[in-house]
């Protein structure tokens, strides 16, 4: 849906190799993330052992909100777009009040309080989420099957266009990681927070902080193995989890979105992202010391 879209907009471009503040509003709306439905951490959370797989689907729904909300409000900051107008204001605001007042809420509550809340509200969610997406199907008499098939097959002729976008995203991926680059940068973040006295239980989880925006699956791989070296309701284990599901693959969402339409200069596109990645990670880490310390 998303390249699709991205296509028209690119009808729309006058200059076909320079993205448009459009393009660049959506681009960067898309790669901030806002998971409404992290079936997959679910999943492997469950393959781990997790008694309750579904009580990181509250943190991460949150952190989510932050990091779409910062990306909005940079890219209409560089492309000077007026936030202050009244249904913007409302909109985001009320959804700012209410995210507030939920934080607000949980930091009051005891550890097993919070578990029981997040099980019960995450599960409700979940559940609305899902029938409201087959209740809408029936109301306007939309075939959800044939829709699917049909997604499908273009998905699979876009996938062949953008091969190699991902070849080279991959590459640097590699080199990335096979240089310890990564290691070095974990080590040091750790010590710089040892020498502030401040707990270092998150800093574990930060490998897959740095790997999500190149890669989604290698963010996974390092997710899955944090939780195998130290079970599903480990606190790491548990940030690690809140970090993938609040974050996106910033690099491979820039290179395939942009490389399907012949976009050469994003202008401000990347720093906006990354900036919205990083306003990701760091509301994941401060949800995940209130939810489960």
């Amino acid at each position: 849906m998303g390249l699709k879209a991205m296509k028209e907009l690119q009808e729309l471009n006058p200059n076909k190799e320079t993205a448009t503040n459009a393009q660049i509003m959506f681009i960067v709306l898309n790669a901030s993330s806002l998971t409404l439905l992290p079936i997959s951490i679910m999943a492997y959370r469950k393959e781990a052992g997790a008694p309750d797989p579904s009580d990181v689907f509250l943190p991460i729904l949150i952190a989510t909100f932050f990091s779409t909300l910062v990306a909005l409000i940079l890219v209409a900051l560089y492309q000077k777009i007026n936030l202050f107008n009244r249904v913007v204001l409302g909109y985001l605001g009320a959804m700012g009040l209410f995210i507030g007042g939920l934080l607000y809420y949980f930091s009051g509550l005891q550890q097993a309080e919070i578990e029981v809340f997040s099980k019960v509200f995450g599960n409700v969610i979940l559940f609305s989420l899902f029938t409201s997406f087959i209740g809408l199907a029936l109301f306007r008499k939309v075939n959800v099957y044939d829709s699917f098939i049909e997604g499908a097959k273009e998905g699979f002729e876009v996938s062949v266009k953008i091969i190699p976008y991902l070849v080279a995203m991959l590459v640097g991926i590699a080199v990335f990681r096979a240089s310890g680059t990564m290691d070095y940068m974990v080590a040091g973040i750790s010590k710089g927070i040892a020498l502030c006295g401040l707990d270092t239980s998150f800093v574990d989880a930060l490998p897959v902080a740095f790997m999500k925006p190149l890669s989604g699956s290698g963010a996974r791989g390092l997710m899955v193995d944090l939780m195998n070296a130290k079970g599903p309701m480990d606190f790491a284990a548990r940030v690690a989890c809140v970090i993938q599901g609040s974050t996106e693959t910033t690099f491979y969402v820039l290179a395939v979105y942009f490389g399907a339409v012949g976009i050469k200069r994003t202008r401000h596109a990347l720093p906006c992202a990354l900036l919205a990645e990083l306003a990701g990670v760091v509301a994941a880490i401060i949800i995940s010391y209130i939810f489960f310390k």
